[in-house]
């Protein structure tokens, strides 16, 4: 029986296909933008020229000084130089740094974003923002920071390593995972949630077997596309309070930190939305539900992610205070917050233990 839901429908732009990328000029000039911001990474800086010398004229300037969960005051000068450049749109080359510093500057200036995503982090299907102040990071939402285009074209991730795309794929799966115990879920969003997992799980092993296999490349970035969708459409639940947490006061890399703690928060809840965790596993080939948390874990093992907390810079008092302030400032979940659990969960994760007994 199909229940009464409301559902959002984000208005994007979107580009899809091998090749995409090569049309910017033209989806640009035919926008009207003609003083356009190039931001990457410093890691994505010879990109981001290459893409400037490609648009010519149109481009204003090159800013590639995007870092993990986008802290306040590298956001603030970012917007120190849109301002002066005169700056009519931000085109964002990367993943969710880059992405995110362009929607702290939209944020604040309404410039509305071009996206070319390079990794499966889906943030730019998204209206949420991400700022870190203090050690504390928090989010909102604002439609005003959504992209109005994004292209995705599977060609430009083959320079993203194997073991970084697999981390950027899960990252992606968590998008979509979530999204299916969501408070506010719905027919529609769980139906390309299911599929987003079923894309990614397939693709993401052939990736990491041949990096260079541009079919798989393709069905990864569907699977992120599918899944930034659910990101943008849908609220979030504990793992990305946990994720947030281990980013905005840990500083730690943001999809090996989703990625690793997949597992362990879809075995929290396990059993707090049965038939969530029955279509997951049903996704993920599991027929029980206490081995669906166990079956991210294994993947993980395959795609040669990091399996420990520690192994990416989490000291060993780090469990119990994420437990902490994650149990203090909750997001929704579809299960009530159990420190103590959380804690053994964490501290799991944090050694690389599977979340529950291999048999």
């Amino acid at each position: 029986m199909i229940k009464d839901f409301h559902y959002f429908a984000l208005p994007i732009e979107v580009y899809f296909g091998v090749g995409e990328s090569n049309r910017i000029k033209t989806i640009l000039q035919e926008k009207g933008f003609t003083s356009v911001l190039v931001i990457t990474t410093p890691e994505q800086e010879e990109d981001g020229v290459k893409l400037a010398q490609q648009l010519g004229s149109l481009v204003c300037d090159v800013y590639p000084k995007a870092v993990m969960h986008v802290p306040v005051e590298v956001a603030n000068k970012a917007i120190e130089v849109a301002i002066e450049k005169k700056a009519d749109c931000c085109l964002a080359l990367g993943g969710g740094s880059t992405i995110g510093l362009a929607k702290a500057i939209a944020l604040k200036t309404d410039l509305p974003i071009v996206a070319i995503p390079t990794t499966y982090a889906g943030s730019e299907m998204t209206t949420v923002y991400g700022l870190t102040e203090n050690k504390i990071k928090t989010t909102g939402k604002d439609l005003k920071v959504l992209p109005k285009v994004v292209i995705y074209d599977p060609e430009l991730s083959l320079t993203l390593p194997a073991t970084i795309s697999a981390s950027s794929g899960m990252n992606a799966m968590a998008h979509a995972i979530e999204a299916l115990y969501a408070k506010d879920k719905n027919p529609i969003i769980s139906m390309l949630a299911i599929e987003a997992v079923k894309s990614l799980s397939q693709a993401l092993p052939q990736i990491v077997k041949n990096p260079d296999d541009l079919t798989a490349r393709k069905q990864a970035t569907y699977g992120a596309w599918l899944a930034g969708i659910c990101l943008g459409s849908v609220g979030m639940a504990i793992h990305h309070k946990i994720c947030h947490t281990l980013g905005g006061t840990f500083d730690l890399p943001h999809a090996q930190a989703h990625a690793i703690t997949l597992a362990y928060s879809i075995h929290y809840n396990r059993n707090a939305d049965i038939e969530a965790m029955d279509r997951l596993g049903d996704a993920l080939g599991v027929s029980n539900r206490e081995h669906v948390g166990l079956a991210i874990y294994h993947l993980n093992q395959s795609l040669n992610i990091p399996l420990a907390l520690k192994d990416i810079g989490l000291p060993e008092q780090g469990p119990s205070e994420v437990a902490r302030i994650v149990c203090d400032n909750p997001y929704y979940n579809p299960r009530d917050y159990d420190y103590e659990e959380l804690l053994d969960l964490l501290s799991k994760a944090y050694q690389g233990l599977p979340p529950v007994e291999d048999k």
